[in-house]
Parts: structure tokens; C-alpha cells; sequence
């Protein structure tokens, strides 16, 4: 196992199966990881909340340009 696969471990997309759904949760993923780690560091003194919070606003922002860029609906499915 290499340390990547480790320290960033990702689980099965079981959604609906589209090309961006798909790069949509691996990069929900890689944002959920990010921020327990930026949150763990931050509890244990590692880390200033300033720097927390600017480090997981960054993310969120990379999340949401990935979502818009990927034109994910948030609407719900029509029946």
C-alpha cells in the first residue's frame, strides 16, 4: 500500500453512475480528508485556527469551483 493510498483512502461510489458524479465524490472525498486532517491539527495545537480556517476555505472553494466546472445539478431528479 503506498502512503498516498494510505493517508488518503477513498470508498466505493455507489450513486448514480455518471463520469462526473464519479470525479465529483473523489474530489468530495479528498475534500472530507483534508479537513479532518486540517481539524486534527488545529485541535492538537499544530495548527492556529486562523490558518485552519483559511486552509478548509480554500478547499471548499476548490470543492465548489470543481462542482460548478463539472455542471453538477443540485436540483433534485424529476420524476
Amino acid at each position: 500500500m503506498q502512503a498516498t493510498e494510505f493517508l488518503f483512502p477513498r470508498s466505493r461510489y455507489r450513486g448514480q453512475f455518471t463520469p462526473k458524479n464519479l470525479m465529483f465524490n473523489a474530489n468530495l472525498q479528498e475534500f472530507s480528508q483534508r479537513v479532518s486532517y486540517i481539524c486534527s491539527l488545529e485541535t492538537n495545537g499544530k495548527m492556529e485556527p486562523d490558518e485552519a480556517y483559511q486552509k478548509i476555505a480554500a478547499l471548499w472553494s476548490h470543492l465548489s469551483n470543481s462542482k460548478a466546472n463539472l455542471g453538477i445539478d443540485t436540483s433534485p431528479p424529476e420524476e
